[in-house]
């Protein structure tokens, strides 16, 4: 690490480290939750003079400190990641994330930095949008970090610093596919031998980060929770009519499943979408096809 820091130094390269109070708090059940944010936390810990109400300031400096006593103190740091999740763990949410962003953007439009280098702080919040396809293998919220959701809808209000108000813009011309749902029949044996499978497969070829404890659709009931499953997967593939096959399991409904803050998605309009209803369209008339030479 000295030698990589050296190579920095000489070259006039900075030092970049993600910071993420939230991994503080998701490690320890017993960290603060107060210090994982910029207001709140007090007394404030003093150390030799230097007063840290945040654990972003404490982790920063922890850096800062290694490198001055290494000789590098004069290293330029940038903050690679910082960021909140909106999901997947009971501590990632809206109101948290929005908490936590909006104390950091303040900060950084202020110019503010942190005890041991006061200056303005160099940082990339993290991230601009959601990514479910990203590994979980860290936590299921690895996929909600975003500013917005996948369809460019912002998930809350962010001030940037402008005199707009609101620093989050939504995307416009985002159409959405036909309100469709794929869910769990409603005389469904509970206790089929192919439920358990038919929904492990829906949740690793889609997205299922949204259901577990304090989770944004963790209240659901067992038939909300093998619903989600199943639509997951039939939006993912572009509500495909054969993604919602599971074997006298599902079916599809006009009646929206949502319930509180859990959303069933609705995919949005791709080329890819359109490929694949072209596809099935088509696969549809091929049956048709082969079913009347069969019957001439």
């Amino acid at each position: 690490m000295l030698q990589i820091v050296k190579f920095l130094n000489d070259n006039g390269a900075p030092f970049t480290v993600n910071i993420y109070p939230f991994i503080s708090l998701y490690a320890d059940p017993n960290f603060p939750v107060d210090y994982a944010f910029f207001n709140g936390y007090q007394p404030a810990i003093n150390d030799n003079g230097k007063a840290y109400d945040n654990v972003f300031d404490a982790n920063h400096d922890t850096l800062l400190w290694a490198l001055q006593k290494n000789g590098f103190g004069n290293l330029p740091i940038i903050v690679g990641e910082i960021g909140w999740p909106t999901d997947g763990d009971r501590n990632a949410n809206l109101q948290y994330a929005q908490r936590f962003n909006q104390g950091f953007m303040s900060r950084y439009v202020a110019g503010k930095g942190t005890p041991m280098r006061p200056g303005p702080i160099d940082a990339y919040l993290f991230s601009f949008i959601d990514e479910d396809n990203k590994s979980i293998q860290p936590g299921n919220f690895e996929r909600h970090w975003g500013l917005f959701y996948f369809d460019g809808q912002p998930k809350y209000q962010l001030n940037l610093g402008s005199t707009r108000g609101n620093g989050l813009v939504a995307a416009s011309g985002v159409d959405h596919l036909a309100k469709k749902w794929c869910v769990l029949k409603p005389s469904a044996n509970l206790n089929d031998d192919q439920l358990a499978p038919s929904v492990a497969y829906a949740c690793q070829n889609a997205d299922c980060t949204s259901l577990g404890y304090g989770t944004s659709c963790g209240n659901l009931d067992v038939h909300g929770n093998i619903s989600y499953a199943f639509n997951s997967y039939y939006q993912i593939n572009d509500q495909m009519d054969s993604a919602c096959k599971f074997p006298g399991l599902s079916m599809i409904t006009d009646r929206d499943p949502s319930s509180g803050d859990c959303k069933f998605k609705i995919m949005i309009q791709t080329d890819s979408a359109v490929l694949n209803g072209r596809i099935g369209s088509l696969r549809t008339v091929l049956w048709v096809f082969v079913f009347l030479l069969f019957c001439m």
